[in-house]
């Protein structure tokens, strides 16, 4: 009886180690998940943030390219009045001799 007593002892004290182990495993997985999602969100925000400035940055070029647009067409006006002035000389010059 008493060896039968010894063995539910020992048996109990492991169930009861296994069982603060099991827990101790438990929470060590919760733990892990926390991180797991605080670093998903941090991944998104991110994302979000590179995003953002890739819109920004997409604008800004937008605008250059507009910018660089009115250059060419105010080039292109300023040669055809130089052209067409240079134009008109040499006929005058012509015409008057």
């Amino acid at each position: 009886m008493i060896n039968a007593e010894e063995r539910i002892i020992t048996v109990e004290r492991r169930v009861d180690n296994l069982e603060t182990k099991f827990e101790m495993f438990m929470q060590e997985m919760r733990d892990f998940k926390a991180e797991m999602r605080q670093q998903n969100q941090m991944r998104a925000e991110e994302i979000r943030d590179i995003r953002q400035d890739m819109k920004t940055m997409q604008a800004n070029l937008d605008v250059k390219i507009d910018n660089m647009g009115k250059h060419v067409r105010n080039l292109s006006v300023a040669t055809i009045i130089g052209v067409s002035t240079i134009a008109i000389t040499v006929v005058y010059s012509i015409l008057m001799r």
